[in-house]
């Protein structure tokens, strides 16, 4: 039987390597100003340096007035196929799925998991969500969102060699782990960390009864131990000579 995949399943797949391509991507273009031409298809960074993106997406937008997301492809203002084509895979994949926060054209903010008790923060809040489905299904990891106007946030994926993660060392997975575990809203941390290793090219196994995760890089091994309501309990690591 295949699985259920639910918008939680999805949102924990992206979760931790989601988080490390944004990490990189501040490491890439530092301290920034952003420029977006959308009938043209160009996004540049500049600042500490001048970059300007291979290809752009744009994904949709959420605006506070309505308290809502509209996806790109059902977007009014008719933007280039190309542009929006990452949105329409995210409508189709969740029509497949049943995921009617993916397939439908505008999704209410309290339609996503969770929520900050400030609701000045909802329209980040459900951007970055949204984005995080995006790139699970469209392959591309890399997002900028910004504020464009009245609270209005604009939600894009953009791609540049330098975007690429480098080889994964062990302070980096260790960074990520830890830093996922402290602040994002994981609902799976077994799962999380599972696809997380997964997508990173690491090794994982689990003990028979999943209680254990072992992950695996080129020199370091790190065990990530999980209670019984799928939450990380205790994580040991090892690289070279040295534990944690």
């Amino acid at each position: 039987m295949s699985e259920v995949i639910t918008l939680a399943n999805v949102l924990d797949d992206a979760a931790l390597f989601s988080l490390e391509h944004q990490v990189h991507l501040e490491e890439v273009v530092g301290e920034h100003q952003w420029y977006v031409n959308l009938q043209e298809g160009r996004f540049d960074f500049t600042g500490s340096r001048d970059l300007t993106c291979s290809r752009v997406h744009l994904l949709g937008s959420a605006a506070p007035g309505p308290q809502s997301w509209l996806w790109a492809w059902a977007n009014p203002s008719g933007y280039p196929e190309q542009l929006t084509a990452h949105s329409a895979r995210v409508r189709d994949f969740g029509q497949k799925h049943g995921i009617e926060q993916l397939a439908a054209a505008e999704v209410p903010f309290d339609a996503l998991p969770g929520g900050p008790a400030d609701p000045k923060l909802e329209p980040a809040r459900v951007t970055g969500a949204l984005l995080d489905a995006a790139k699970v299904v469209s392959g591309c990891w890399t997002s900028y969102h910004a504020e464009v106007g009245q609270g209005t946030r604009a939600a894009f994926l953009i791609e540049h060699p330098e975007f690429r993660l480098p080889a994964p060392t062990f302070p980096r997975v260790m960074r990520v782990l830890q830093q996922s575990i402290a602040e994002l809203p994981l609902r799976d941390h077994r799962r999380a960390i599972h696809s997380y290793a997964r997508l990173r090219g690491l090794g994982a196994a689990f003990t028979p009864d999943h209680a254990k995760l072992t992950v695996t890089g080129p020199d370091f091994t790190i065990g990530v131990e999980f209670d019984q309501y799928n939450r990380v309990g205790e994580i040991s690591a090892r690289s070279g000579a040295e534990t944690v």
